[in-house]
């Protein structure tokens, strides 16, 4: 397994959106493992692989808290077949735009249909934190960041705050 270097905003790459997915083999299970130790490492519970600059339909998820076994899902192609009517809001954060946090109001639960790491057609319903997560998650595959769901003047506010960070950055490398 490998780390992976993850993609920061305001980086073009993350607004594009990713290609399907034909089917999952040694090398899909490969990102997905290499996602996996990038976002433990991070740390996270989601990561998409337009952040790592793969521009695949692949996710990978794990909720459990740090005192829990970890509870890993691999996802390749994730749809959503059903959404409730009831929202939830949650306080999300991504290792994308790192340090910056909003409340996005998400469906409370969802069911996904997936291929998982064995290329099996699998559905999962999940609510509260799982569903946000996920639903983060499949945003990025289409392009879209958690900011896109706040206001433009709080999504202008962190993305220059971000764009000023990664200058200074290179500066300093420089």
């Amino acid at each position: 397994m490998a780390k992976l270097p993850i993609l920061t905003a305001p980086d073009p790459q993350l607004k594009k959106k990713s290609q399907p997915v034909e089917k999952v083999d040694a090398e899909i299970r490969k990102l997905m493992d290499d996602m996996l130790e990038t976002m433990y490492e991070a740390p996270g519970i989601g990561l998409a692989a337009p952040q790592v600059g793969v521009l695949k339909r692949v996710i990978v998820v794990d909720v459990a808290k740090e005192e829990e076994e970890p509870q890993p899902h691999r996802m390749a192609n994730p749809e959503l077949v059903w959404v409730s009517d009831e929202d939830n809001s949650y306080q999300e954060g991504c290792l994308s735009l790192p340090e910056h946090y909003a409340d996005v109001v998400r469906p409370a639960a969802i069911r996904v249909r997936y291929l998982d790491q064995e290329n099996e057609i699998r559905e999962m319903e999940a609510e509260g934190l799982l569903a946000t997560c996920i639903q983060h998650e499949i945003d990025h595959l289409d392009g879209v960041l958690f900011v896109d769901h706040i206001s433009a003047l709080k999504r202008n506010m962190i993305l220059r705050k971000l764009l000023k960070a990664k200058k200074a950055a290179a500066e300093a490398t420089v």
